[in-house]
């Protein structure tokens, strides 16, 4: 039979779902509520990746466990006993595959509670469901089946905290990283499509635990407990840029990949300055200069940083106009060592927890949100997740201790209603 005799129209997926699913980007991570309609579209779309692939390629469903991968093979399989002629494909219930017997291409469905038996394949598209729920070193075997293909994936699942692989390269994506693209789709996003009833929402909100209820319908993941300043003190964190001039500055230069971050904050405490760059030293030295002024500036001097702040320090004894050499020489150091960056930490967190301090959405608060902290036996570790940057943490910590090294007022903020901890105390 020729591939002409082959019909095929896509079921039907309502907009948001079919964008989030039928997106360009090779990455496609969805965080979406349950019963939202997510595994219909992912199976939909990895049924179509399979008719348009060449012949003896393979294409894998990957689930937490096995009897969560039997759940989408037999949707898969209804489906197609009910769509496709039989001599089109064929089945098999033991190892969990559908063979496109006119196209010569294989859909598998697997476990990923064993990840190393997900290693050595070639797969040119893949599925990860419930993806918050599946092992890192799931996602890196899978993740080694598409290099040689350069397959597209899908990720798709539930919110499940903050501390996994999904939920940070969903902030990734989020952040517009390239060929990533990241969509939510709540239950309210599904009951205006007609796949949810909002009485059945309702009674869930009703019986369930707000944390659950949130994770499950509204894609909010709950605080797991490893953020130092408290999710809901940083979001009453949040405000606009103001345009008042800067008081104080904060700086932390780039290393290896990071960002060069300056962020200047005003009489209030609250940001008027976000830079954010990735440049040569000469030009970074520069811009520093030129944006900080005759502002008091705390500088990170750690490693490289040691002789940009020399260069900075130094640049007023080489010019004649005394008022550009003063423009240089506000600049004071700050060297990170454990001990002194678990005092910058105590120092922002506690400005975050009393509202003392306020900045806009955008890469400051994500980088807040998934700043992490734990103890270990030498004492507490604090960082960004790995694969992330916290150079905007630092950079706003080193701010606000320049702030108070000054002696400037806080504003009146109120503060926030929150219940205040540290991590770096037993209590």
């Amino acid at each position: 039979m020729s591939e002409a005799a082959f019909r095929y129209k896509r079921p039907p997926l309502y907009p948001k779902q079919e964008a989030a699913i039928f997106c360009p980007e090779r990455y496609g991570i969805v965080e979406a509520s349950t019963k939202s309609g997510k595994t219909h579209g992912c199976i939909t779309w990895l049924f179509e990746k399979a008719v348009t692939g060449g012949h003896g390629q393979n294409f894998w469903w990957v689930a937490p466990v096995y009897g969560q991968a039997k759940i989408a093979y037999r949707r898969l399989k209804r489906a197609l006993k009910y769509s496709v002629p039989n001599d089109f494909w064929s089945q098999n219930d033991s190892d969990l595959y559908i063979h496109l017997s006119h196209f010569d291409t294989t859909i598998w469905f697997k476990s990923a509670d064993k990840p190393d038996s997900l290693y050595g394949e070639d797969v040119y598209a893949a599925v990860i469901d419930e993806a918050s729920r599946c092992k890192a070193e799931s996602w890196y075997a899978v993740r080694s089946t598409l290099s040689a293909t350069k397959g597209h994936i899908r990720m798709i699942g539930n919110v499940k905290g903050r501390k996994n692989w999904a939920y940070r390269l969903a902030r990734r994506a989020e952040m517009g990283e390239e060929n990533m693209r990241f969509s939510k789709i709540t239950a309210h996003d599904a009951v205006e499509a007609g796949v949810l009833d909002a009485e059945e929402i309702d009674d869930a909100r009703a019986v369930l635990p707000k944390e659950v209820f949130d994770e499950l319908y509204l894609c909010i993941p709950s605080d797991d407990g490893g953020n130092p300043f408290g999710l809901s003190a940083i979001t009453a964190c949040i405000g606009q840029l103001s345009t008042d001039p800067a008081v104080a500055w904060g700086w932390d230069l780039a290393k290896s990949r990071d960002w060069t971050v300056g962020i200047g904050l005003d009489r209030d405490g609250q940001v008027c300055g976000f830079h954010r760059w990735q440049a040569p030293w000469s030009i970074t030295e520069s811009k520093i200069a030129n944006l900080t002024k005759r502002v008091p500036a705390l500088v990170d001097s750690t490693g490289v940083g040691d002789p940009v702040l020399e260069s900075l320090q130094m640049a007023a004894t080489n010019y004649k106009n005394k008022e550009h050499a003063a423009a240089w020489s506000h600049f004071e150091g700050f060297k990170f060592t454990g001990p002194s960056k678990q005092q910058l930490m105590e120092g922002l967190r506690v400005a975050i927890q009393d509202g003392r301090v306020r900045f806009p959405d955008g890469p400051i608060v994500q980088e807040l949100e998934q700043f992490e902290y734990e103890y270990t036996k030498t004492g507490v570790r604090y960082q960004a997740p790995e694969g992330f940057h916290d150079d905007c943490v630092m950079a706003l910590a080193l701010a606000v201790r320049q702030f108070n090294l000054k002696g400037v007022s806080y504003g009146t903020h109120a503060p926030v209603n929150f219940t205040r901890t540290s991590p770096w105390r037993l209590h």
